[in-house]
């Protein structure tokens, strides 16, 4: 089979490898599309890891299933979760499944940009989601990262009459912003560095969008604090979604909470980010809740692949590029220029 093995953004070499042998519990899975996601491109995370075949938002047919294996059989289209969780841990018991020790264990043998993968047992058992006819496979790669998605809010608390901002508009971002409409969120405001990106925001349930080029705190320029307020009656906003790790969105997030607010830090910072926060102006007297969120449950899977498949969240119109698997690497340099392609699909 081939598969795509991957050294760095630039060096993605195409290579043939025997197709895995399962045991009686474990499934074999033909892999029909695979996403590529922002964290595949982060160069820094990979480099003491490399070479390996990357690929995570996968979805396929069951080829073959082992003896032991009866809920599912060949032919079930399925997608497939690469981090699954333990489900009896202290982590798992108290609802964080995903820092759960085994979750950080377990993944696809060999990885989802390759023609076909083996389910090990415990993927199998907590990680394999079926997929109704009317979800096609490229639908069923957004299911992982909107299961992503849905728990950062679920942890938030976020509530339908809140005001929400989610700075970086990104393909995150833009699955934050169409599960925060279909949630029923009062108001929704993105901001971000592209334009088009910006237009892709309105398009997916932003009621406000603002350049972050625009943001000149203390000289005079745009300050989004004082233009949220002019919009939310004066309050600033309930949940600061940072689907960015850049400094000064990070810096700017802060500053737009209001005070009982919840910021959620979703996306990953560069290698080494450090903050210079002052403890009294952001906590003290203020109440705000800081929040990190990763992965998704089994729960939150259930729920993306509902909403994918109820259409609250419309996730094929985010699609902007199908690639084949021999023209991988221009789908790593689309996806780490971040510019006007949203999300990039690997076709089998």
């Amino acid at each position: 089979m081939k598969c795509a093995l991957y050294y760095g953004n630039k060096d993605i070499r195409l290579i043939e490898k025997d197709i895995p042998k399962i045991s009686g519990d474990e499934v074999l899975m033909k892999v029909e599309a695979s996403g590529i996601c922002g964290s595949d491109v982060i160069e820094w995370y990979r480099r003491d890891k490399v070479p390996l075949v990357l690929g995570h938002e996968v979805s396929g047919v069951i080829i073959e299933t082992g003896k032991n294996v009866k809920q599912y059989k060949a032919g079930d289209r399925i997608c497939a979760a690469h981090h699954v969780p333990c489900n009896i841990c202290k982590y798992c018991l108290s609802g964080h499944q995903t820092v759960c020790e085994t979750i950080r264990t377990t993944n696809f043998d060999p990885g989802g940009f390759s023609e076909y993968l083996r389910l090990p047992e415990i993927n199998v058992k907590n990680g394999i989601y079926l997929l109704p006819d009317s979800v096609s496979f490229e639908e069923g790669t957004f299911i992982e990262p909107l299961a992503c998605v849905v728990r950062g809010q679920r942890l938030a608390g976020v509530k339908p009459a809140d005001t929400a901002i989610v700075l970086g508009s990104g393909l995150s971002g833009l699955l934050h912003i169409s599960f925060l409409r279909a949630a029923g969120a009062s108001r929704i405001i993105a901001v971000d560095i592209n334009d088009k990106r910006l237009e892709y925001a309105k398009k997916f349930g932003a009621d406000y969008t603002f350049n972050a080029k625009d943001f000149s705190a203390g000289s005079g320029g745009f300050n989004l604090p004082e233009a949220i307020k002019d919009i939310n009656e004066g309050f600033l906003a309930d949940i600061v979604i940072l689907s960015t790790g850049a400094d000064s969105a990070i810096l700017q997030g802060l500053k737009s909470v209001r005070r009982g607010g919840t910021v959620l830090f979703f996306g990953a910072a560069d290698e080494g980010a450090r903050l210079p926060l002052s403890i009294n102006e952001i906590f003290w007297r203020t109440e705000i809740t800081l929040l990190s969120s990763y992965a998704g449950s089994i729960l939150d899977h259930k729920t993306a692949l509902e909403l994918i498949r109820s259409g609250r969240v419309n996730v094929k119109d985010m699609i902007t590029d199908r690639l084949p698997l021999k023209d991988i690497a221009k789908g790593f340099e689309l996806t780490a220029k971040a510019q006007d392609s949203l999300k990039v699909i690997i076709k089998f």
